[in-house]
């Protein structure tokens, strides 16, 4: 192999490696593993002691460890499964070895008064301590059999992996990085703990009997440190590069002169709230720059983010540009489009809507109207990207809901502003408040603004779990809502099968069961697959309190204000996430009227279920909630890999490592000073091709 090829072992196939065949290539791609490099940031998942002999004494279930001791018996116990039992004794105590599946020459060779080193996890037997299916070696009389002086690795594996492999394979890795075969990108004065890549790769793969297994195993020895604070830096730089790129963008320079502005707020039947005011300030600043905003607002359900896109709104059409706003569903677009509508029209503006399912004339007037800049501010779905779809001056994107959004998506909408010759200024906004963790990392390349204040006049919402086994209490306190307290309900239904066609069937048999149980009260269906004007009429007629009781899918999720309804029941509740369980519940208690919502869950809830049904009951407070969330899912499945790599970081845990965060924002601007040069290399390293999703 060429020295040159050396220095890149990124560019250093896996089968360079010796016994890396075809078949084991495959299952190795299947780990993202196609280079030596890989494989050296293939870290171990754990690590087992076989450094020292313990005590039998010493050990406690749940704890490994190696003993050595003496065979007082040997037996087979016949039952349903056979089983070979091996009492062993040291100076200590005594322990049970058992084997479900053993060979004759195993039987054979277990005698009583040979010597057995073992290795295992130590578990809680009937009589004695035991260990299930130990690894052994039989010591004969003067041998002397010597224990590893490292700690030894297991590795993260798929089928047809054995751990035997990973160790020859990361032998051979581990030979080439001792030749010098990896770059150090980060200059001797920024290393995290004055460790290099090298050092700390070879430590963590092969740990002397000297490092400390506890600081291992909780994620802080210096080795994982230095390897755990570059891939956040990787991560970080991304954010910064990104935000670089925005700022070297020109964007129009927004000065609204409170023509539009102030006959608006006039006409508001309350005042905006303080943090409403403070956010609303915060944009008029981002709008006045010659650079694009990229502006992430997050409200808790029910905070009024609606006002404040309006309010930003109206900046850009004074400023005689236009707007789009794009939501995640045609339910809340059309909500949005009615909003707006309302606070537009009486002042002469155009509110344009466009949506997947518009055809015919009225789709090609509300093209024409966008392309001529007749409307003002056009809302829709992500048909609002579609290649026909020609703005006139496009100047700020309003993304609600950002998170259901993929990345190609939201760029696309941002082309259509650049395609005038600038590039719009961007304001996202979010009812699912981001965790600090995650607004730090995934969203660093966003300036963040909270409304951390509701409109007067709401009231917590009373959440309680019952068994499905109780389902006619619910109905029954259903009725109870509509004839003696004259409020209305939400009827939720959810199926765990990703199919709106079986979640739709399931609501409209749902309404059936509550019609004819509930004669008295008028049913209202809602769900996915009906006409967009169907579903329009049915929401307005329970917003005119029309119908006592709504049933509905998911689709009411967001957007939807009803300030009557102050009961909701949610069917199945454990297949939701806490987020989107946060954001059902926020459709009620929009009122002064004491509110509640009621999970209706099938028994056994799993631990997780439990837990986070728990959450919900205690807690109103959505950035609780969605940290919550955070730490039962993990960031993968908050965040999920179409938005963002940190999905699935090598060695870093945005859980456990959060207290790095700080220090890594500032060495990453350290890095950009001092190694300019190293960024984009660090960048590929840790992230690859997953920098795509992070540069979204």
């Amino acid at each position: 192999m060429s020295a040159n090829r050396l220095q890149r072992l990124d560019l250093v196939p896996i089968t360079d490696l010796k016994g890396v065949a075809n078949k084991m290539a495959e299952r190795l791609a299947k780990l993202s593993i196609t280079t030596v490099q890989d494989l050296l940031f293939h870290l171990p998942l754990r690590y087992e002691d076989r450094t020292q002999v313990y005590p039998i004494a010493s050990l406690y279930p749940g704890s490994y460890g190696t003993i050595e001791a003496v065979i007082q018996s040997s037996q087979i116990i016949q039952g349903r499964k056979r089983m070979l039992t091996c009492t062993v004794r040291d100076d200590t105590g005594s322990l049970t070895l058992r084997f479900f599946n053993f060979s004759v020459a195993q039987r054979n060779g277990l005698e009583i008064g040979m010597t057995i080193r073992a290795y295992g996890e130590i578990r809680r037997g009937k009589h004695f301590a035991e260990i299930i299916h130990p690894e052994y070696k039989l010591i004969s009389p003067g041998e002397d059999l010597q224990l590893s002086d490292t700690l030894t690795p297991v590795y993260p594996t798929t089928e047809g992996l054995k751990q035997a492999s990973w160790i020859k394979l990361t032998e051979q890795a581990l030979a080439m990085l001792d030749n010098g075969g990896l770059q150090e990108l980060l200059p001797p004065n920024l290393q995290p703990n004055n460790l290099d890549l090298k050092q700390a790769l070879q430590i963590l793969h092969r740990p002397n009997n000297q490092v400390s297994l506890f600081e291992l195993e909780q994620g802080t020895h210096p080795a994982q440190q230095r390897l755990i604070q570059e891939e956040l830096l990787a991560h970080n730089l991304s954010m910064l590069r990104l935000r670089q790129r925005s700022n070297r963008d020109k964007a129009v320079s927004m000065h609204a002169t409170g023509q539009l502005l102030n006959p608006f707020l006039a006409s508001l039947p309350f005042k905006p709230t303080g943090a409403q005011q403070r956010v609303v300030a915060d944009i008029t600043q981002d709008l006045a720059k010659h650079e694009p905003m990229m502006r992430l607002v997050q409200g808790d359900v029910g905070s009024g983010k609606t006002l404040i896109a309006a309010l930003a709104a109206l900046q850009a059409i004074e400023s005689g540009y236009q707007v789009a706003m794009m939501a995640p569903t045609e339910l809340l677009a059309e909500q949005h489009a009615l909003n707006f509508s309302s606070w537009f029209e009486p002042l002469g503006l155009k509110v344009g809507w466009l949506a997947g399912k518009l055809k015919g004339k009225a789709r090609a007037q509300s093209l024409a109207d966008i392309e001529s800049g007749d409307a003002h501010i056009v809302i829709g779905t992500h048909a609002i990207f579609q290649e026909q779809v020609v703005f006139n001056k496009l100047a700020l994107i309003i993304i609600d809901e950002q998170h259901r959004f993929g990345v190609h998506q939201r760029l696309g909408l941002r082309e259509k502003g650049i395609s005038q010759g600038f590039h719009p200024h961007q304001l996202i906004m979010t009812a699912t408040p981001i965790p600090r963790t995650l607004a730090m990392t995934a969203y660093a390349d966003l300036d963040t603004s909270i409304i951390d204040e509701l409109p007067p006049g709401r009231t917590p919402v009373t959440t309680v779990a019952i068994s499905e086994q109780r389902r006619d209490e619910v109905i029954d306190r259903v009725r109870q809502a509509a004839i003696n307290d004259k409020r209305q309900t939400y009827w939720v239904c959810t199926l765990i099968e990703e199919s709106e066609v079986l979640e739709c069937q399931a609501a409209e048999d749902t309404a059936e069961e509550l019609k004819r149980v509930l004669p008295e009260l008028k049913v209202g269906l809602v769900h996915g697959r009906m006409k967009p004007a169907e579903k329009q009429q049915i929401m307005a007629d329970f917003k005119a309190g029309e119908l006592n009781l709504l049933v509905a899918t998911t689709v009411i999720e967001v957007g939807v204000d009803v300030p009557n309804a102050s009961l909701m029941i949610i069917e199945n509740p454990e297949r939701l996430g806490l987020a989107q369980l946060h954001q059902l519940r926020g459709r009620v208690g929009r009122g002064a009227v004491a509110s509640h919502c009621v999970l209706l869950y099938k028994p056994p809830l799993s631990a997780t279920a439990t837990k986070r049904l728990g959450v919900l009951r205690q807690s109103n407070d959505g950035f609780v909630i969605a940290q919550q969330d955070l730490e039962i899912r993990g960031p993968g499945e908050v965040l999920g890999t179409k938005q963002t790599g940190i999905a699935d970081m090598k060695i870093a845990d945005l859980m456990r490592d959060e207290a790095l965060i700080p220090h890594v924002q500032k060495l990453a601007a350290h890095v950009m000073q001092q190694a300019p040069t190293s960024v984009d290399a660090i960048i590929e390293r840790w992230l690859g091709d997953r920098e795509q999703f992070v540069q979204a």
